[in-house]
């Protein structure tokens, strides 16, 4: 069974009927009334009790049907039993008399997760946390396709994220691999999954996004060293090819220019002093020579 648009008509044109059949059915009583009270002195209380039960009754059946349905919500309407379509244009309409409505928010909503306790890809636990923004797009799947959408909403978002979590690192150290720390990556990712799991509900997630990423307490100091290790090489390397391409600059200016001509030896020792100036994480000392070039 699919979503569909429930018979309504509009509840002031219904109240207006109301109104007619109340003036009209008081004036048949009334009527009766005059016309019994002419010709028989008992029935007089019987034809007013009767006109009157049976405008009550007919006012209470059609009573049964109204609805008001505000923005961004909608109204499932079953009859014992039956669905019988939604309403979720915002507005006072009638509907069927004795069925049952059962009212349901398209507004958008947010939800976070609790903070989970999972092991990445690499076997490290981590603890993350998620944000997932959706809306009800389908209120009758949103009704009985789930015992509750809101509670099945939380759970599969609980179950994307530890999912997510299990098939990405903390932190990629090869470029080919997606991190948990890249954030547009991982955010599309959670959003796609998480429309897969919600769609059986008739929610359409708009956006999910991590909110809360860190190692585990009993690991976060030994990462933490190794994240700092890590940086520490990478800087050193990126000095390292610095002082490389500086040094052979200066030994390709000095050739060029004339100013200077060194052996492979002097080239060698020239090449150390520089790298150890450049590469050198002090401050180093000059040493002035005022004997000859080969003393």
């Amino acid at each position: 069974m699919e979503l569909r648009s429930a018979f309504r008509v509009n509840g002031f044109v219904v109240l207006l009927g109301w109104l007619v059949l109340t003036l009209v059915f008081g004036a048949a009583a009334v009527f009766a009334f005059i016309a019994a009270t002419q010709h028989d002195g008992g029935a007089p209380a019987w034809a007013g009790a009767v006109a009157a039960a049976v405008i009550v009754l007919v006012l209470a059946v059609l009573a049964t049907g109204l609805i008001i349905v505000n923005p961004n919500e909608a109204k499932v309407v079953t009859f014992f039993g039956r669905y019988v379509g939604s309403v979720s244009d915002p507005g006072f309409f009638s509907v069927l008399p004795l069925t049952d409505r059962k009212s349901i928010s398209l507004r958008v909503r947010n939800f976070e997760t609790q903070k989970l306790k999972v092991n990445d890809a690499d076997g490290n636990p981590v603890e993350i946390a998620a944000v997932v923004v959706y809306k009800v797009v389908d209120s009758f799947k949103a009704a009985f396709a789930v015992d509750d959408y809101e509670e099945y909403v939380e759970t599969q978002s609980e179950a994307a994220v530890r999912h997510l979590a299990t098939t990405h690192p903390y932190d990629a150290h090869d470029a080919a691999r997606t991190s948990l720390r890249d954030g547009a990556e991982v955010a599309e990712e959670l959003t796609e999954e998480l429309r897969e799991r919600t769609l059986t509900a008739g929610i359409e997630v708009i956006e999910a996004r991590i909110t809360h990423l860190a190692y585990a307490p009993e690991i976060a100091q030994a990462m933490l060293v190794r994240q700092q290790a890590a940086q520490v090489v990478a800087a050193r390397t990126q000095i390292v090819e610095g002082a490389v391409g500086m040094v052979g600059l200066a030994l390709d200016r000095l050739a060029a220019a004339g100013t200077v001509e060194l052996d492979e030896e002097r080239k060698a020792a020239m090449v150390s002093n520089l790298l150890v100036v450049l590469c050198g994480d002090r401050a180093t000392q000059p040493v002035v020579n005022t004997g000859s070039l080969y003393a």
